[in-house]
């Protein structure tokens, strides 16, 4: 039986730590982007798409590579370190050059080096507390990253009204050095480099075995129904969710001055608020069962996007943002739950998170790609309604063909623990 995990106070507050300062630092300026181009650029809708895609596009290549190397190496925090110090230099040359060849380069950079942030923090938290406590841990993690997000989004509006847009683009860099030091502070011996790659049971092998059963865990993962199903519906719900808020940004952009970015921080304020109490509710209840939560994640997406058509009042858009909160605090938790509970035991945890993550960087590239092109030619409303449609999809495929994850885990480990 797995011995119970007790790491130190120091290291798990410092993880706290590092949630909130990743949290503005891993996606770069996100939707703030697609504001600053079109108000300050002028870019066109598809212009934007495209560079809003870059960086998925590159995550998608960068993911599944990023987490078997998270699983090989145990620099992980160094990993975390160098992917910081890249988000910050892509986020820094944007707002200092922005031009086509600039954007598209640093969104480009800004994708590969957020393409290591989930697979290690999640991996650093397995290898600190265990499968066994995992749940709360990874709920706590996601609460306070939305915290992160919260103080990011109130700080990115007070600079983009006082100062200038572009000063979103250095706050940036500024939160990317409370995260190095953050996760400097976690202290390394604590951290359990097998455990953290999904099997805490693992003998030591010989190099040449393990590169073995890197490639055999890749076959398993692309044959196993359950994880494949999992990940088409990852796929859809990101696909239907990325290019929601940035074509919010868009609409809060026309004609609105300098209150746009305070309108696209009051979007982001009110779905974190929301996202900090269901992302801590969601890692309580999901020790229980996890698809019912996560069904409900599901369902408010199509919703969401139907009410964006019904007004452009910048109030209402806003208010709309409660869904998001509902759907992103279970989306952070369960997400990272339910591949635990498939590839428990396995060794492939960080892999199958990366493989996961390059499905979630499709839907959400593919999103904005899409979006663009269909506002640019048909509007706003028929965007959002489109983007709602792909989201009923995504509830049909999780509802019907993922089964239910924690009962199958203990059943399995009360077998191994009897």
């Amino acid at each position: 039986m797995q011995q119970q995990r007790r790491p130190s106070k120091k290291s798990l507050r410092s993880l706290d730590c590092l949630n909130v300062f990743l949290a503005d630092v891993r996606d770069g300026v996100g939707p703030y982007l697609s504001i600053y181009l079109k108000a300050s650029a002028n870019w066109n809708p598809a212009q934007i798409g495209l560079a809003m895609s870059a960086s998925a596009i590159a995550t998608v290549i960068a993911q599944t590579p990023a987490g078997a190397l998270v699983d090989r190496l145990r620099q992980k925090r160094m990993l975390i370190i160098l992917a910081a110090v890249f988000v910050s230099i892509g986020c820094i040359a944007m707002g200092l050059f922005p031009n086509l060849p600039v954007v598209i380069g640093s969104q480009i950079m800004i994708g590969i080096a957020a393409a290591i942030f989930p697979p290690a923090i999640t991996a650093i938290t397995l290898g600190l507390v265990g499968h066994e406590r995992l749940d709360r841990r990874v709920g706590r993690n996601e609460t306070f990253n939305h915290a992160g997000n919260l103080l990011a989004a109130t700080l990115a509006g007070l600079a983009g009204y006082f100062i200038a847009r572009k000063a979103i683009f250095f706050l940036v860099a500024v939160m990317a050095v409370g995260s190095i030091i953050s996760v400097r502070m976690i202290r390394e011996r604590e951290i359990d480099h097998k455990l953290a790659r999904g099997d805490g049971e693992e003998k030591e092998e010989e190099d040449n075995q393990k590169h073995q059963q890197r490639y055999e865990g890749i076959l398993q993962l692309l044959s196993d129904r359950q994880i494949l199903f999992f990940t088409v519906a990852v796929v859809l719900f990101h696909f239907a969710n990325a290019a929601m808020l940035p074509l919010v940004g868009q609409e809060l952009a026309q004609g609105k001055g300098t209150s746009d970015t305070v309108y696209m921080s009051a979007c982001i304020i009110v779905a974190q608020l929301v996202m900090i109490p269901v992302s801590n509710l969601a890692g309580r209840f999901a020790h229980t069962a996890r698809k019912p939560i996560f069904l409900l994640g599901f369902a408010v997406l199509p919703i969401r996007g139907v009410l964006y058509t019904f007004s452009d009042n910048p109030y209402f858009l806003v208010s709309v943002q409660i869904l998001d909160g509902i759907a992103g605090g279970i989306f952070g938790v369960l997400s990272v739950l339910m591949v635990a509970d498939l590839t428990k035991g396995t060794g492939r945890f960080n892999l199958t998170q990366g493989m996961l993550n390059t499905a979630i960087g499709v839907g959400a590239g593919l999103s904005n790609v899409l979006a663009g092109f269909v506002v640019k030619s048909a509007g706003y409303n028929v965007g959002f309604l489109i983007l709602a449609a792909i989201a009923v999809v995504a509830l049909a495929v999780f509802w019907f063909c993922v089964p239910e994850t924690k009962t199958g885990v203990n059943r399995k480990a009360s077998h191994q623990t009897a």
